[in-house]
C-alpha cells in the first residue's frame, strides 16, 4: 500500500474523478511506471496498491528547447504542456534583450509539466530550468546548438541538420521581436548554427513547438 501527497491525490480523486477500485497509472518522474488499484479514495490522502511496476529506459537523445518568456503567460504555459507531451527532455526559459516578461512562477510552469506528463501517460518528467539569461544559456553544454532567427544569416532548415548521432541537441528561440544582431552573433560565437524553422513567421510558442516536433522526431 502507498498514500499518496496531497497534490496527486486531489488530482486522482477531485480531477480526474476516480474511485475506489479503478485502476491508475503512477510515475515518478524518474522512469519508474506503475499500475495501481485504488483502496482508499481519500481526496488528500489517496492510498493505493501497485500492481504492476515497470522500469521504462531513459531516452538515448537529450532535447531542450531554449525559449523566451513572453508576455502572455496563458501561451507561454501552452507551450511546455504541448512539448512535454511532445516528449522534450529538458527547456530552458530564456531572458533575452527584447523579452518583454522576465518573472517566471517556477513552481507552477513546474506542476504544468507534472500534470502534462501524467496526462500523455509519460514516465519521464522534463528538466525545467531556472530562468536564465540569453549570455548564460548559449554556454550550456550540449554537442548539437541551433538558433532559430529572422535575420538574413545562411541558414539551413532544421529537419536536415539533426540528422546525426549525437547524444544532446538544443535549440533557442527568440521573443516576438526576435533576438538581436548582437545575440545571435553571440550565438554562433558560442557554436551554434543558424535553423529554419519554415518560410512563415511564427510566434515564439509556435516556433516552440515546431522545433520540438523536428527534433523529437525519431
Amino acid at each position: 500500500m502507498i498514500t499518496l501527497d496531497e497534490d496527486t491525490s486531489k488530482h486522482i480523486i477531485s480531477v480526474l474523478r476516480m474511485q475506489k477500485g479503478e485502476e491508475v497509472l503512477l510515475t515518478d518522474g524518474r522512469g519508474k511506471k506503475a499500475r495501481a488499484f485504488i483502496s482508499d479514495d481519500n481526496r488528500k490522502k489517496c492510498v493505493v496498491e501497485i500492481s504492476a511496476l515497470e522500469i521504462v529506459q531513459e531516452k538515448s537523445k537529450k532535447i531542450a528547447i531554449g525559449i523566451s518568456l513572453i508576455k502572455n503567460v496563458a501561451r507561454f504555459e501552452w507551450f511546455l504542456e504541448k512539448a512535454t507531451e511532445i516528449g522534450v527532455s529538458e527547456i530552458v526559459p530564456l531572458i533575452c534583450a527584447r523579452t518583454e516578461k522576465e518573472k517566471f512562477r517556477y513552481d507552477r510552469m513546474h506542476n504544468i509539466l507534472i500534470s502534462a506528463m501524467l496526462q500523455s501517460q509519460q514516465s519521464q518528467l522534463p528538466f525545467l530550468h531556472q530562468a536564465t539569461e540569453f549570455d548564460k544559456a548559449v554556454r550550456l553544454p550540449y554537442e548539437d546548438k541551433f538558433i532559430a532567427h529572422c535575420e538574413d544569416f545562411k541558414q539551413q532548415s532544421l529537419p536536415s541538420q539533426h540528422r546525426n548521432h549525437s547524444k544532446s541537441q538544443l535549440i533557442l528561440i527568440g521573443p516576438e521581436g526576435d533576438f538581436t544582431h548582437d545575440e545571435i552573433e553571440l550565438a554562433l560565437r558560442n557554436n551554434f548554427a543558424s535553423a529554419s524553422l519554415g518560410s512563415t513567421r511564427l510566434r515564439t510558442e509556435t516556433a516552440g513547438i515546431v522545433a520540438a516536433t523536428l527534433l523529437c522526431i525519431r
